[in-house]
């Protein structure tokens, strides 16, 4: 990864109790994914992820597979993930820029924005190719819809981030921006047929959070906030 945000110098106005609940909850759901046996682990993951073939109704999964509707899956695939680094990795981008995402909103708004654009996600990697048998499972959609409200609430932000082999000082625009534009272009490049990152799910959340913000952040929320001259730049 040539880029990595660590943290931001951005206060908050209050603790982010729901962000971290969420950080909390998917790693738990890790840690229980972990305890399992591979032949469980793997039945756990076709039940609780979303299949676009599942969900479009034109496949099934065996009767030993214990599940959800199919819809609820969209909800559930959240909060699966396949390695340590996927759920490490979609956790600190979270832990970084939920906070003052969740403080713009309020919780109750926090939470249905963070649900809404996981579903536009899943949709959105699922229209790629509704056929497709391959289980869509992490929370990276999500918070891509997070980064995309981070962007428009916050983009003179400073954030401290291990960036092409050296740690830096960046901006928000800078470092978000880099990051859509590397969804993208692997979004173009990839086999939907094949497994691996769902790029599109990435492009999806992060459409619904730029669209989705005006409507749940507060009021006196203004978007594009000035340079915080208290960070480490002034």
């Amino acid at each position: 990864m040539l880029l990595v945000p660590l943290h931001d110098d951005n206060p908050t106005r209050h603790f982010a109790v729901l962000t971290a609940a969420c950080v909390a909850a998917n790693a738990l759901v890790f840690f229980y994914q972990l305890s399992l046996d591979e032949r469980a682990g793997i039945a756990f993951v076709l039940g609780y992820g979303m299949i676009p073939a599942v969900l479009g109704g034109t496949a099934e999964l065996t009767p030993d597979i214990p599940t959800l509707d199919p819809w609820l899956t969209v909800v559930s695939s959240m909060f699966l993930h396949g390695s340590f680094m996927h759920v490490a990795g979609n956790m600190l981008y979270l832990w970084t820029f939920g906070n003052n995402v969740e403080d713009s909103m309020g919780r109750v708004r926090f939470a249905l924005f963070y649900l809404a654009c996981g579903f536009a996600a899943a949709l959105s990697q699922a229209l790629v190719d509704f056929s497709s048998e391959v289980p869509m499972i992490g929370a990276s959609g999500a918070v891509s819809g997070v980064l995309a409200a981070y962007l428009l609430l916050h983009p003179h932000a400073n954030v401290y981030s291990f960036a092409f082999f050296r740690f830096a000082w960046l901006r928000a625009y800078f470092v978000l921006g880099f990051w859509i534009v590397v969804q993208l272009a692997n979004g173009l490049m990839a086999d939907p047929d094949a497994g691996g990152v769902a790029w599109w799910a990435h492009i999806g959340g992060f459409v619904a959070g730029l669209v989705l913000l005006p409507f749940f952040k507060r009021r006196d929320v203004p978007l594009f906030a000035g340079r915080n001259r208290t960070g480490p730049w002034g």
